[in-house]
């Protein structure tokens, strides 16, 4: 009797629930992906990188049923001008969705284009996704672009008078969604994008940005707080010359969340910060996974990320800086750290430098601890209640990450929904 082949065997049942659209522009590129699924086989948990987060419940051939969560809250960026494109268990809403005509950009939706035998995404459709596999396989991202059937095609010719703000629902408890997005943004051109929201029982998400010379890509995302939801979301972005790439995550609840970002900086003088913030409790797994390359000269990286976990909750932050040889003048700077609120709470973490240049700056560090008890002890001695200090510390941890996002009314606005949150948690 022949043995079963460990990854092949799950890589196909997973293949086998699933529809690859046909035709199209993007048929080769799906082709392509779907070849490469095959071939790398889905992710277990012997694989390097996921040897801090179980795999399991992302690649099984259902998706495991998730609670919907209802709190009652105001909805996420409502205070600000934007264009809202809505997205319901993986399937676009044109009735809560603004027109997507905007001043100095182009959005079309994945599953209207693809349709069409040529379009100016065709040559970066699964293009940057395909890149992002040398030297870490990535095979979850390969199998949404081989799958996905809808997701957004934006190309930024100018600077929008308002951001785009990508809204997701999750309305039914075993819903499995695939969103495939790509946004280029040419010469001189700037967007902000904001995401929000839990999307589905399960998510896989690919982003994919290709900035070109002199451009501006700002992304903020608030992930959604079902905390039974399951996501593998995947950022893939390559920075032209004097460039800027700045993207920050903030993470609350969730089962089971696993975020990869792979930037390459391509051109001189670009820059790429990547940030985020995870706040844990329970059964909470949070894992933040990034590989920046330096492949330019004078061009600056930071990797900011701040957990803070209690009850158990589990964060992992795997992180790399690259510097290939020709990249003299690097940047590049990564710091990840863990507020653990009680004993069970763990963070585990891998920061990583690889460097061939000899003319670089470059620096990592991480680090777990418990809370200031000095510090506590001083708002407690000035009639602070312990709850209410331990938040005005929490949120003193989790300011550096914060701090990254460009614009400061969108970061008052993420800290003014953690405040919210904590408050009503002492409740």
């Amino acid at each position: 009797m022949a043995l079963a082949q460990p990854k092949t065997d799950p890589t196909e049942a997973r293949l086998a629930a699933l529809d690859v659209p046909a035709g199209g522009w993007s048929g080769a590129a799906r082709s392509d992906a779907l070849a490469r699924v095959r071939e790398m086989g889905l992710p277990g948990r012997r694989d390097e990188y996921w040897k801090f987060t179980r795999p399991d419940t992302l690649v099984a051939p259902e998706a495991p049923e998730a609670a919907l969560f209802d709190a009652g809250e105001p909805p996420m960026f409502d205070a600000f001008d934007r264009l809202k494109i809505v997205f319901v268990d993986g399937a676009f809403d044109a009735e809560a969705s603004d027109d997507l005509a905007l001043e100095g950009i182009e959005i079309e939706r994945l599953a209207a284009a693809g349709v069409a035998d040529i379009h100016w995404a065709q040559g970066l459709y699964g293009a940057l996704e395909a890149r992002g596999h040398a030297p870490v396989p990535r095979p979850l991202a390969a199998l949404n672009t081989a799958v996905a059937r809808d997701g957004l095609l934006i190309r930024v010719t100018g600077k929008p008078s308002k951001p785009v703000s990508l809204i997701y629902h999750h309305r039914d408890t075993a819903s499995d969604a695939y969103l495939h997005h790509v946004v280029r943004v040419e010469e001189g051109a700037e967007l902000t994008l904001l995401e929000n929201g839990p999307a589905a029982a399960r998510f896989n998400k690919v982003l994919e940005v290709d900035v070109a010379d002199t451009g501006a890509f700002h992304h903020v995302r608030a992930q959604g707080r079902d905390h039974e939801r399951r996501a593998a979301t995947h950022t893939f972005a390559r920075l032209g010359r004097e460039s800027v790439f700045k993207t920050f995550t903030l993470t609350v609840n969730g089962v089971m969340t696993r975020n990869e970002t792979v930037v390459e900086l391509t051109g001189d003088d670009a820059v790429a910060h990547v940030a985020g913030a995870a706040v844990g409790d329970g059964d909470f797994h949070g894992d933040n996974t990034v590989f920046v390359t330096h492949d330019a000269r004078n061009c600056e990286s930071r990797q900011v990320f701040k957990y803070v976990l209690r009850n158990g909750a589990t964060g992992v932050f795997q992180g790399k800086i690259l510097v290939k040889a020709d990249a003299q003048k690097t940047d590049g700077y990564q710091i990840s750290q863990s507020l653990l609120l009680d004993d069970d709470s763990q963070f585990l973490a891998k920061p990583e430098l690889e460097i061939y240049a000899d003319d670089v700056a470059c620096s990592h560090g991480s680090t777990s601890g418990a809370i200031d008890e000095d510090a506590l002890f001083y708002l407690r001695a000035r009639g602070v209640p312990e709850g209410e200090a331990t938040d005005m510390l929490t949120l003193a941890f989790l300011a550096e990450a914060v701090d990254e996002i460009e614009d400061r009314a969108l970061a008052d606005d993420i800290v003014a929904r953690l405040e919210g949150w904590f408050a009503r948690r002492r409740d």
